[in-house]
């Protein structure tokens, strides 16, 4: 009894994850679906030492495919995108209300010869903050969306800041009520890239599941005919969820899973809550770039940890 009582709840969650079947509650656990390796191997080791041979069998196969859906995750790619061209480091950060230590922030932009910037939970506070702490000195240009008048949190803004000027600026309003700040950045050599500030709603309430699947819904596919697109953000979402691969599926790579980074958390503990540290934050890069490294950093007085994709775009064959 005592085996099969562990067996089942990993069998469960592997025919949940492989079938992509995420209704309800399975939305707020399918993030920890790393972790859930770990209960398989432990119910697997119980069943082998009581010699319950099916419950072993049961565990194994569920084990294994979980380990078939997130070993991918950490082996780097064969094929990155384009190995030449001109180099771009993108860093993105969730400011957590605006309350980030902006010093911080500045600190990295200026140590990771970082030329794009893409900022969530941005505010006019946190606006002020980071330009106070130098950042416009290094990114002179942005495309802002300071957080909504009807917001009393401070969430709902962002920002894409660049050291090169931005075209076609803009934001949109997510159906979650979230704000995505948009730009073009034309590197020099380099042709022109589509930047969004990526987020989401949460998926923290059943009733506000909707909002999240169709705020994921809504992002933009790369335009064949259009210039390369970035996606940086918190996407409140793993790659556990299907609505996250269906997203990647449209033309991009998840940077970090295509560095073998893959498993690398960016958001959690949260405050007093036990949870386990997840990986929700990412950028998702057009197939026509090429992604040549991920890092994260921790971000004091922020629940998530900045992230940084160095890229390397397509340079423009008709630049002088």
């Amino acid at each position: 009894m005592l085996a099969w009582v562990l067996v089942v709840p990993g069998a469960a969650w592997a025919v949940l994850r492989v079938s992509g079947w995420s209704p309800g509650a399975v939305v707020v656990v399918l993030p920890f679906t790393p972790y859930a390796i770990g209960w398989s191997l432990i119910s697997l080791g119980v069943a082998l030492s009581v010699r319950r041979w099916r419950a072993a069998v049961v565990a194994g196969v569920g084990g294994a495919l979980l380990v078939a859906c997130v070993a991918p995750r950490v082996l780097p790619d064969r094929d990155r995108g384009p190995a030449d061209g001109v180099a771009v480091r993108l860093l993105s950060a969730n400011m957590l209300r605006g309350g980030a230590d902006p010093e911080a922030i500045v600190r990295r932009v200026r140590d990771g010869n970082v030329s794009v910037l893409t900022v969530q939970e941005f505010t006019a506070g946190g606006q002020a903050a980071l330009t106070a702490a130098g950042l416009d000195h290094l990114l002179p240009y942005a495309s802002t969306a300071p957080q909504r008048a009807t917001d009393p949190f401070g969430t709902t803004g962002s920002a894409v800041y660049s050291r090169f000027p931005l075209s076609d600026k803009g934001f949109r309003l997510n159906e979650g009520g979230f704000q995505q700040a948009y730009a073009t950045v034309r590197a020099p050599g380099a042709v022109p890239v589509a930047v969004e500030s990526v987020h989401p709603a949460a998926p923290y309430a059943l009733d506000v599941l909707d909002d999240w699947r169709e705020d994921l819904a809504a992002q933009p596919a790369p335009d064949p005919d259009g210039p390369p697109r970035v996606l940086a953000g918190d996407f409140n979402a793993t790659l556990d969820h299907p609505q996250l691969r269906a997203l990647v599926g449209r033309g991009y790579r998840d940077a970090a899973a295509t560095a073998g980074r893959g498993l690398v958390p960016s958001w959690g503990p949260y405050g007093y809550r036990p949870i386990p540290p997840i990986t929700i934050d990412h950028v998702l890069v057009d197939r026509r770039l090429g992604v040549r490294g991920f890092t994260a950093y921790d971000l004091p007085r922020s629940d998530h940890r900045m992230i940084l994709a160095a890229l390397v775009v397509p340079a423009d064959p008709f630049s002088i």
